[in-house]
């Protein structure tokens, strides 16, 4: 074990770091916003952690500190300038803010090292503790997908309007989601380029909003455990596609075609619906007297509150 631990060490960090940047997606696509802001943020992130490390000689924690709140502050604004829009313009206007954010870093002079980027930021780094703080993200990430707060997020992506009539505070929890996006982007951002000890505009680019759709797409949008499947799969496939060689970009691509034709939930979904067929399977083998009780006790009205309890969200206080 020790040993495939050794030779995979750093497939094991991309994975944490990897999910970290699906997360900060996949949070805005959950609460109803199609942003990709939280790309922008790594770039943020990585750059100030670094500039913090190489410039300013600060150590490592501080320096992650300071990358993720910048990239959260930054989010937030951009989520309070451009709250109006929605769909595809809001999409393009965040694909816009990571570009700009790249063209910043070239033209940043010797602060953020130009178009050849920053090198030697070095941080002191474990498995273990990037382990804790992504732990730490998916709690909280879990946390937001149960009880009243899940039902909420659920109700502002489905129906803002009825959300909104039953007490939710839509805005607000349009812009909580770019605030976190922004964390969670810029952390993963700050994390991934003290690991790798440098960063170049080239890495902040639009391939990194392809990689982080992707892998919730696959994986399934709908919950941090569909980002954590989706970051299992494309972090670890360019290792089982070696023997193709030159065609693992072909086999690449089929991959996610695939996954977008025939599983429109993800992975994630797909396991679900099997879940609940083997729970409808043995569900099937009820006697008829514990069905005609079951209906006995259950009138019109008993059945019909119901599936109010569980369509209603509870109202927020004002």
């Amino acid at each position: 074990m020790s040993d495939w631990y050794a030779a995979n060490i750093v497939l094991v960090q991309s994975t944490m770091t990897t999910l970290l940047l699906a997360l900060s997606i996949q949070l805005p696509l959950r609460v109803g916003v199609f942003s990709f802001a939280g790309v922008g943020c790594y770039g943020i992130g990585g750059y100030a952690a670094a500039i913090c490390m190489i410039r300013l000689e600060m150590t490592t924690w501080p320096s992650i500190a300071v990358g993720t709140l910048l990239a959260g502050a930054a989010s937030f604004l951009l989520g309070l300038l451009i709250q109006r829009l929605n769909g595809l313009y809001l999409g393009m206007a965040t694909i816009a803010f990571t570009l700009i954010i790249a063209i910043l870093a070239v033209n940043g002079g010797s602060l953020t090292g130009g178009a050849a980027g920053l090198f030697g930021a070095l941080g002191d780094l474990t498995t273990g503790s990037i382990l804790a703080v992504t732990l730490v993200v998916v709690v909280v990430f879990a946390l937001s997908e149960t009880g009243g707060l899940g039902r909420r997020v659920d109700a502002v992506r489905e129906d803002p309007e009825l959300a909104a009539a039953m007490g939710v505070d839509v805005s607000r929890y349009r812009r909580m989601s770019f605030l976190v996006s922004g964390l969670v982007g810029g952390l993963s951002g700050a994390l991934t380029i003290l690991l790798r000890s440098s960063i170049t505009p080239a890495e902040v680019n639009f391939q990194l909003v392809v990689l982080a759709l992707t892998v919730i797409v696959v994986g399934g949008f709908r919950s941090w455990a569909g980002a954590l499947i989706g970051s299992v799969i494309f972090v670890w496939l360019p290792k089982a596609l070696d023997f193709v060689g030159e065609w693992e970009t072909v086999v690449y691509g089929v991959i996610v075609v695939l996954a977008a034709l025939y599983l429109p939930g993800g992975v994630l979904g797909l396991a679900a619906d099997l879940y609940h067929r083997l729970r409808s399977g043995r569900r099937g083998g009820e006697t008829d007297d514990e069905k005609g009780a079951g209906g006995a006790d259950a009138g019109p009205g008993a059945v019909a509150g119901r599936e109010f309890d569980q369509l209603a969200v509870p109202g927020e206080g004002r």
